[in-house]
């Protein structure tokens, strides 16, 4: 199985952006722990701060890739682009948020993303990848 994990604006700053909120392990350290958790999954990372690329990323994984998970950062409230990406893609996507957005500002509240994505996982930190990728393997069987 592989799984492409796509990470949007700001999300390489992790473990030092906002710890109270995004906690204060770095991506990078979470990813090893994951792959380890999962040796039989090939987990792929790709983290852009540019719309453009995440786009490319999708289609370029979206058709081969058994799974993408999604954490689009802000652009989750903004970007008709990486919902048409993801619409346009067969690779099923489920959408991610380290944070609760429904308890933070209400501008979060809205993803442009979540009707054309497998499902959503919201709230449960980085275990929220380790949701993700249990969902796919679910979804899988």
């Amino acid at each position: 199985m592989q799984v492409q994990i796509i990470n949007g604006p700001n999300l390489n700053l992790l473990g030092s952006r906002e710890p109270s909120i995004y906690g204060e392990e770095s991506f990078s350290v979470f990813l090893e722990r994951l792959k380890s958790n999962y040796p039989n999954i090939e987990i792929s990372y790709f983290q852009s701060n540019i719309e453009g690329e995440i786009i490319n990323k999708l289609h370029e994984t979206g058709f081969s890739y058994d799974g993408i998970i999604l954490n689009a950062g802000g652009y989750t409230h903004t970007s008709v682009a990486i919902r048409d990406a993801i619409k346009a893609i067969k690779t099923p996507v489920v959408e991610v948020h380290i944070s609760n957005v429904y308890a933070r500002e209400e501008f979060r509240h809205k993803s442009m993303l979540t009707s054309v994505c497998m499902g959503v996982i919201a709230g449960f930190g980085m275990n929220s990848y380790k949701l993700a990728i249990e969902s796919l393997l679910f979804a899988n069987k």
